[in-house]
């Protein structure tokens, strides 16, 4: 396992009015989102690299509003016509 350590000044969670621990979360969970949505990442990876289940990345991806479907519209019309 690898650490990856970010450094930020104290203002920033002052702003956002997060401990650092709800911080590493939210920034686990964001990037893993961003991860999927791009196709980058599996569902199952995705909820691996945010620390939840799979059922809970897939809701935390609604709250985000993103489809837990990668598959755009298009994809699926090409699908069924092929």
């Amino acid at each position: 396992m690898k650490t990856l350590a970010i450094d930020m000044d104290d203002d920033v969670f002052t702003a956002l009015q997060e401990d650092p621990e709800q911080m590493k979360r939210e920034m686990r969970l964001f990037a893993a989102v961003k991860w999927y949505e791009m196709g980058r990442v599996s569902q199952g990876k995705a909820a691996e690299i945010a620390g939840m289940s799979r059922a809970e990345f897939i809701s935390a991806l609604s709250n985000c509003s993103v489809s837990p479907f990668q598959e755009s519209p298009e994809d699926i019309a090409r699908g069924l016509k092929g």
